[in-house]
């Protein structure tokens, strides 16, 4: 079932990786559609599953699934939409589908919304999926950062994490745990998506769009508003200012005993527990707080969208393998499968009974994504949101340090659309 020699033969063209060209209406009457998945995005069982639960309802549909790995994938794709022989179903990362949609090689599905229940997507697997207006991904599943904490620290510091649900209270707490050399929360200085969040929360963004262009916005009143949250927060840990979560990995760092808090996706605390077995059953979670008491925080959701190649010789067999994939019957089975987040508000449910997967999706129901626009992809590139960030923490202004960043996000937009 997987294309395991497609790496091999990439040189030598898409076609040598078993595109839609390779499959088609057999003698039989089946139609095969290809398939690409994305490494680890589902565990090899739970393919084998719904392979054969789909084939088994549409028999006059057989599915052939080729694993793809992510790095390199976007240029992959992108040669995939230009050619004659695309697969009939792509998973996509859903910041990447504006990319590909701007190319004219994908399926306009704004038709289909309705019949899918797009009135419940997540936002932030929905709006990226989207360009210009009409509707190329379809939400598949979503993952984002929770609070992962130490529940015996907390209760040693008299902190109830069940009455944490604003920033203030979160500091608060925080403010206890960051004594005795504890750190109240590791947050290195340039967790940019965490800051993200706390500039939406504020009525901010990155960036935005007016008259056809886009314009970096750190700059505004809300956004330096969620930079000082930042800096507040981050001053109750000894988090590096010139480094992300990566450098050093921040679940390495929690595992060494001292710190009661990181900001994370829940399969951090697995690593914790890798590298300190003495931290099993002393982790716990609970959403990123929000301003006020009444939603979470906004963070921000990745995960991935399905999308159909507009050269797919069989649209009607792919679109019903999207949704079957995208329903609410093997949305559920892939949660509790994967731990993932499900692609809609109102099958959170699914996951209630796991901790870690339940503080994401109360997260996931008020996540966004970033701009939508093919260019945001060379703001990530160069990152100016990182050394906008270390400059705040090490002391200068902020006001100017964020109209330097703005104007290098202005930049990187206009050149990489």
């Amino acid at each position: 079932m997987l294309a395991g020699v497609c790496a091999l033969v990439l040189a030598g063209g898409i076609s040598a990786c078993g595109g839609s060209g390779s499959s088609g209406d057999s003698a039989d009457g089946t139609t095969t559609i290809d398939v690409w998945l994305m490494r680890d995005s589902v565990s090899a069982g739970f393919q084998k599953e719904f392979v054969a639960g789909f084939e088994s309802a549409h028999p006059d549909i057989k599915v052939k699934v080729q694993i793809q790995e992510w790095d390199g994938i976007g240029e992959k794709v992108t040669a995939a939409l230009a050619s004659n022989d695309a697969p009939d179903v792509i998973e996509t990362g859903n910041t990447q589908v504006a990319q590909f949609a701007q190319s004219g090689g994908l399926l306009d599905l704004s038709d289909k919304i309705g019949e899918l229940g797009g009135k419940d997507w997540l936002r932030g697997l929905a709006e990226p999926g989207a360009y210009e207006g009409k509707q190329y991904g379809i939400p598949y599943y979503a993952a984002n950062r929770v609070v992962i904490y130490r529940t015996d620290l907390f209760e040693q510091a008299g902190v109830d994490p069940a009455a944490i649900k604003t920033r203030d209270q979160w500091i608060t707490a925080t403010e206890k745990l960051n004594k005795g050399g504890t750190q109240g929360i590791y947050l290195p200085g340039q967790t940019w998506y965490a800051l993200a969040g706390f500039i939406w929360d504020e009525g901010g963004d990155l960036a935005t769009e007016s008259g056809g262009s886009w314009k970096g916005t750190l700059d505004t009143p809300e956004a330096l508003r969620g930079m000082d949250f930042y800096k507040e927060l981050q001053a109750l840990g000894k988090g590096p200012r010139d480094s992300d979560e990566a450098e050093p990995p921040q679940a390495e760092v929690m595992a060494q005993g001292k710190v009661a808090q990181i900001i994370s996706t829940p399969g951090g605390a697995n690593v914790v527990i890798e590298n300190n077995p003495e931290l099993k059953g002393r982790l716990g979670f609970f959403p990123i707080p929000g301003k006020t008491a009444d939603q979470p925080g906004s963070v921000f959701i990745g995960g991935s969208d399905l999308v159909i190649p507009a050269a797919s010789g069989k649209p009607d067999a792919a679109f019903t393998f999207v949704k079957e994939l995208t329903g609410d019957t093997w949305q559920r089975k892939l949660a509790q499968a994967m731990s993932y987040v499900p692609n809609k508000t109102t099958l959170a449910d699914a996951v209630a009974s796991d901790p870690g997967t339940a503080a994401m999706a109360a997260g996931a129901a008020v996540g966004r994504a970033t701009p939508n626009t093919p260019g945001w992809a060379a703001v990530e590139a160069k990152n100016p949101i990182k050394d906008y960030m270390t400059a705040v923490l090490t002391g200068a202004d902020a006001r100017t340090e964020a109209a330097k960043a703005s104007e290098a996000i202005t930049g990187a937009m206009k050149s990489g659309s």
